[in-house]
């Protein structure tokens, strides 16, 4: 090792730390499917390969395309998160920050609101 660079060196620790990671990562998937193998506990059958979510089978093919709506409404969902989690750290800091944060929150919220009042004329909210 003292022919290597003093800077690669220090970067040792995160490979093991990695290779550990993923060591275990892959023991935890792989091995219990293989003791379930050997022990003989991995007998599938149609009663335990049948759905079980909803108890009825699929009425069209998983690979069909959702809907946009549903992305939509997902987008909506992140923006309003994004701006709950924003706001509280927002108003505690508010006399740390003075007015550039007051207008910096200000303009992020009308962005947030443009794009909400767009999510709404282009009828992302309107179910059928």
């Amino acid at each position: 090792m003292a022919d290597l660079n003093p800077y690669l060196v220090q970067y040792l620790p995160i490979l093991l730390f990695l290779a550990i990671a993923f060591g275990l990562s892959v023991a935890f998937v792989f091995l219990p499917m293989g003791v379930s193998r050997l022990t003989g506990s991995h007998q599938p059958a149609t009663d335990k390969l049948a759905e079980y979510e909803c108890g009825f089978p699929a009425f069209e093919a998983p690979r069909n395309q959702f809907d946009v709506r549903f992305y939509l409404v997902a987008i909506l969902f992140i923006i309003f998160d994004l701006e709950a989690a924003f706001l509280f750290p927002w108003a505690v800091s508010l006399e740390h920050t003075g007015w550039a944060g007051w207008i910096g929150m200000m303009v992020f919220l009308f962005i947030l609101a443009v794009g909400f009042a767009y999510e709404w004329k282009k009828g992302a909210l309107e179910w059928e």
